[in-house]
């Protein structure tokens, strides 16, 4: 018989204190794991309540930026000159596509891209974010965007957009004193971050490059609306909840004459050169031509990397503003500034005369600094010295008043310095002396280097424009003014007048030293080129050596090549008494100032003092 079991004995009392620790212990558990739940929900419904409404809002509302649209430009007389035209495009978001040669490959077949224009965008994708559109091809046709539209299905990813376009009325006639906008590119948006001004630019693809267009982007620009969309969990627009319109640009009205600027292209007829004009009493800029010149539309819709490597490339430099960054021996165009100082500081006076015997020479040297007159001009005294552009005479001049003298009374004039005008493109020219010459090359001056810049050659280099500012400020006899391309500004509700900077003028010892200049350099208008225009004039002409010639040596044009011939300087104004408009005119390899230039500086002194005369007339 087997043996019974044994029953065990429970202790009630512990099992009873284990099971209150382990209740007590998960009890404890629940209230932490409820009291950590609230939390979270007082802090997401309560603290958190207006950062997730925002998150909610954002997936529900979608701002949408809107582009202003940007300023008109127009000249003095309200011609218009620059304006928005309505353009579409095809844009084209990358993400969206797995292969991209071969979709624009196959795109090719309905609107033509050509293979520049494909791979000009596909280089393009390496500096841009896949998530973003890109351009694929602009200026489409009515019945490009047409064709698009009815195979768009096949193009997931490719859109044509719609939009205003900056468009320039006249070409290439004032490329280079309006410029031109182009695409944002990574550098504008670096400046307009650091300027705090890219939030400006949220709907904008285009900005100012060059011209009046950059130096005024902040006028012509505008500030951008914004819609406020609510859609669906697909991005799909249910309706439209706010909005807010874009404010435009300011028109702005530009002291440029059309007539004028056109007359002063067709005379330049593609010629390398510049043409400035200057209305004397207020410092406006009439004409500011450079030719030859290129249409700034090209680069509005993006030029293609082989016709802007043809501009850049051009030995013509096109890309160039020869008006204001062209650097040119002033030549005999600075002669009346040289007589002013030799008059102002007594050097010379009314009644001094030297013999020209076709040369002159340093005391001592054996040298001959040739006079362009080979026989020379016998007695001249400093009007006839003007008048006939005598070398020698000025050689003397600047032998005894010394090249510090002579940069030192230069630099009021504008000489050596950039003018202030309201565009980023400018150059300062030379104004050298001894100080110059020292930091430039390390070289001690010479006094055959002072010679030199007695008749405006040597190291001596100007711009058209710094030249008709110098010319503005004799014909004003000392009144000057900062050169200025804009004229007034025009919002929604009014038309504003920009403030005229005038500057100090110039004082001489002797006020009477003006007169005598001034009517030297009307004896020379009056001698023959201006001798029956039917209005009074003043002016001088240059002749500037683009290389040297030996002592002995005769300048034969025929027998140098194009670009190493003269270049004609000439500048002028009228009418003599009460300067209404003064010019500078530069022709590059011309040959001489007075038989190349002076022609230029006569017609357009016609267009612009026989105007209302020609129109009656007709």
């Amino acid at each position: 018989m087997a043996p019974r079991k044994r029953i065990t004995m429970h202790d009630h009392a512990a099992e009873a204190s284990l099971f209150k620790r382990r209740a007590m212990f998960t009890f404890a558990c629940v209230v932490i794991l409820l009291s950590i739940l609230l939390a979270n929900l007082y802090h997401l419904q309560i603290l958190s309540y207006k950062d997730y409404e925002t998150r909610s809002n954002d997936n529900r509302i979608r701002v949408v930026p809107v582009a202003p649209s940007r300023g008109l430009i127009y000249d003095r007389h309200g011609k218009l000159l620059a304006e928005n035209r309505p353009f579409f495009s095809l844009e084209l978001i990358p993400e969206k596509i797995k292969n991209i040669p071969e979709v624009l490959e196959e795109l090719s077949q309905i609107i033509p891209i050509s293979a520049d224009e494909q791979e000009d965008f596909i280089a393009s994708l390496k500096h841009h974010r896949r998530f973003k559109p890109l351009t694929l091809k602009n200026r489409l046709t009515e019945e490009q965007v047409a064709l698009f539209s009815v195979n768009q299905h096949k193009f997931p990813g490719i859109s044509v957009i719609a939009g205003l376009k900056r468009h320039y009325l006249y070409n290439g006639l004032m490329t280079h004193a309006l410029g031109y906008v182009g695409r944002i590119n990574d550098r504008d948006q670096a400046r307009l971050q650091r300027s705090e001004q890219w939030k400006n630019y949220a709907a904008t693809k285009d900005i100012g490059k060059l011209g009046i267009e950059k130096f005024y982007e902040s006028l012509l620009h505008g500030k951008p609306g914004h819609l406020e969309e609510e859609v669906n969990n697909r991005g799909r627009t249910i309706r439209t909840l706010k909005s807010v319109a874009p404010q435009p640009g300011q028109d702005i009205y530009l002291t440029l004459d059309l007539d004028l600027q056109r007359k002063a292209m067709e005379l330049l007829n593609g010629r390398r050169g510049s043409v400035v004009a200057i209305d004397p009493r207020d410092g406006g800029i009439l004409a500011l031509a450079s030719s030859p010149t290129y249409d700034p539309n090209l680069f509005v819709h993006g030029i293609s990397s082989k016709a802007y490597n043809k501009l850049l490339n051009s030995k013509s430099r096109p890309l160039i503003n020869r008006a204001t960054q062209g650097q040119y021996a002033p030549a005999s165009t600075v002669k009346p500034h040289l007589a002013l100082l030799g008059l102002d500081e007594k050097i010379v006076t009314t009644k001094t005369r030297i013999w020209d015997p076709g040369f002159w020479q340093i005391p001592g040297v054996a040298r001959k600094y040739r006079d362009w007159k080979r026989w020379g001009h016998g007695w001249v005294d400093i009007n006839s010295a003007l008048v006939h552009s005598c070398d020698t005479f000025f050689y003397d001049l600047a032998y005894k008043t010394g090249v510090d003298k002579i940069a030192e009374f230069m630099g009021p004039f504008g000489f050596g310095e950039r003018t202030g005008i309201d565009i980023f493109e400018e150059s300062a020219g030379i104004m050298p002396s001894k100080d110059w010459k020292r930091l430039r090359y390390n070289q001690p001056w010479y006094i055959g280097d002072t010679i030199s810049v007695g008749i405006g050659q040597g190291y001596w280099t100007t711009t058209p424009l710094q030249l008709a500012n110098a010319a503005a400020i004799m014909a004003n006899k000392g009144r000057r003014f900062t050169p200025h391309l804009l004229k007034s500004i025009k919002d929604s509700t009014s038309k504003i007048d920009t403030p005229i900077d005038e500057l100090a003028p110039i004082e001489l010892n002797n006020p009477e030293n003006w007169d005598i200049v001034n009517k030297a350099m009307q004896d020379t208008a009056q001698k023959k080129r201006f001798k029956n225009a039917g209005y009074t004039a003043a002016m001088k002409t240059g002749t500037a050596q683009v290389i040297s010639v030996a002592e002995d040596a005769k300048y034969d044009a025929d027998a140098i090549a194009e670009h190493f011939r003269d270049n004609a300087l000439v500048i002028a104004y009228a009418p003599f008494e009460n300067p209404t408009i003064v010019l500078a005119v530069v022709l590059e390899n011309a040959g001489w100032g007075g038989a190349n230039a002076g022609p230029v500086a006569k017609a357009l002194l016609d267009e612009y003092m026989l105007r209302d005369t020609l129109e009656h007339l007709q």
